[in-house]
């Protein structure tokens, strides 16, 4: 990195030099590059590297609820699927996964994903249910299981877990 730096000095935006003498002192002294001084008084820099990216966290979209929440508005549930008790006997692996839900109420603008949903809301044309809790993000699963053939396959199912719910 510091290479980097040195060979293209026009590109570079900056660079930050703390010099401290053996007091404390803040000094700077730099000699004339054609100077012939001791080497015993050379300055020498010491380059530390430190990591300023920041890792930025997103924030949850949607909230989380348990069965036995009191929350009436739009929230994922938890919710446990067993393909044996379904009958599904071509499903090898897994047999048991979560699914999780969405479930709650929609009021005015509470986590609309989109602008529309408010406007369809307010407008209340005859046949529109307005806004309804539904998945906002899915993920998949990796299953083991029987195609038509008795073959075994093993793939990825996309959508089959709910990770975040909104109003739409």
């Amino acid at each position: 990195m510091v290479a980097e730096f040195c060979r293209l000095p026009r590109e570079n935006l900056a660079i930050v030099v703390r010099v401290q003498d053996s007091r404390n002192r803040m000094s700077l002294v730099v000699p004339h590059p054609s100077s012939e001084s001791n080497n015993a008084l050379m300055p020498y820099i010491e380059v530390s590297l430190k990591d300023n990216s920041h890792k930025r966290t997103r924030r949850t979209v949607g909230m989380d609820c348990t069965e036995n929440s009191k929350e009436i508005r739009c929230c994922r549930y938890p919710l446990v699927v067993n393909f044996e008790e379904f009958g599904w006997d071509w499903i090898i692996a897994p047999k048991v996964y979560n699914a999780n839900y969405c479930s709650g109420e929609c009021p005015y603008s509470f986590l609309q994903k989109y602008p529309h949903t408010h406007l369809v809301h307010l407008a209340a044309p005859q046949g529109s249910g307005g806004p309804c809790c539904a998945p906002r993000r899915m993920s998949s699963i990796t299953m083991l299981y029987f195609d038509h053939d008795y073959n075994i396959i093993y793939g990825t199912i996309p959508g089959m877990v709910v990770e975040s719910c909104g109003c739409s």
